[in-house]
This record gives structure tokens, sequence and C-alpha cells, in this order.
């Protein structure tokens, strides 16, 4: 059996106390103390909780976004096809996991407050598949000739804001979700068609 690094030792710390107890209620001497090390110890790998919390977000973006990849390099369906399942993936793993893990929303709102640059590169890094799918799209007639998928990759990503960020949808049930995004796909799938 493999030994973990003192860094995961330390995340996987971290996640067990915040989905326990919260991202606010927690600390760095009790996460130190739940990895059998030192306070300072732990400043040897994080300068801050703020810093596990963005290698834990790090962790299930990346996650995300090899999905992502997936869907992009898959040539199963069609270009528009693996679009709507991108956004539909995105969508139900965010709600899945708060679902299950609530305490993450509190994660989510202290990145997305002291680490604006996170959300940003997030953002860019998932237009780069959503851009790829458009040239996809474009290379087999499907869809229409863009001057600008890039353009219009971060439109995509403008109209379907409010499936991107939880606390705009944490007040919705999941299904009415889904449904409002199928529809709201179903209506930018026919606006990109030649």
């Amino acid at each position: 059996m493999t030994q973990s690094s003192p860094r995961e030792l330390i995340l996987n710390a971290a996640m067990e106390r915040i989905l326990h107890y919260g991202y606010a209620k927690t600390t760095m001497a009790e996460i130190a103390r739940d990895c059998d090390m030192s306070a300072g110890n732990i400043y040897r790998f994080f300068d801050s909780k703020l810093d596990i919390a963005e290698a834990l977000a790090r962790s299930k973006t990346s996650q995300t976004f090899r999905i992502f990849a997936e869907i992009a390099d898959r040539k199963d369906e069609s270009a528009l096809d693996r679009l709507s399942e991108l956004f539909m993936k995105r969508l139900c793993r965010s709600v899945d996991m708060l679902k299950d893990k609530p305490k993450l929303m509190e994660v989510a709102e202290v990145i997305g407050r002291e680490r604006p640059e996170f959300g940003q590169e997030l953002l860019d890094n998932e237009r780069i598949h959503i851009a790829e799918l458009l040239k996809q799209g474009m290379e087999t007639g499907e869809i229409r000739q863009l001057s600008a998928p890039e353009k219009t990759a971060r439109l995509f990503q403008t109209a379907l804001i409010k499936f991107e960020y939880p606390p705009l949808w944490t007040l919705f049930p999941p299904e009415e979700l889904e449904t409002e995004l199928k529809e709201l796909l179903h209506m930018l799938k026919l606006s990109l068609r030649p």
C-alpha cells in the first residue's frame, strides 16, 4: 500500500473537517492535529487555509475538466449533442456534489470572493472545450461558420451563467434546473445550425 504524501494527508484531513464543521469553523491547527503534525509543519505545504481550500477546489475542477476533454475528444455523437452533454454534466455534477456535501458551498463562496482569478481561470479552461466543440461542428457542417468560435463560446457561458454559479440555482429544484437548461440548450443549438 502506498503512503500518502504530507500534502495529500493535509488535503484529506481538511476535506473531512470542512465537510463536517464547515470552512469557517475549521482551523489550520485542527487540520494539523488531524494529520499528526505540528501547526508549523502544515505551513511548509500551504500558506493559509484559503490555499488549502483552493487546492481542494482545483482537485474537484480537474476531474470536471477531464470529463470535458473526454466529451470533446469523442466523435460518437454530433458536436452539438456533445456540447449539450458538457453543460448538462457540469450542472449535474455540481448539484450532486453540493447535495451530498452542502458544506462545500461555503468553500465555493469563499474562493469566489477571495480568489476571483480562480473563477476566471475555470471559465477560461471551460471555454477551450466549448470552442473546440464549436470548431468540430463547423468542420462537419453541423454548425454554421462562425467568425470567432471563442467569442461564441464566451456568449454560451454568459447565456448559461445561471447554471454555472451555484448561488443562482440553490433555490430551484434540480429537476426544474435540468429542464430549463435542456430547453435553453435546444434554443442555442438551433441558433448555431446552418
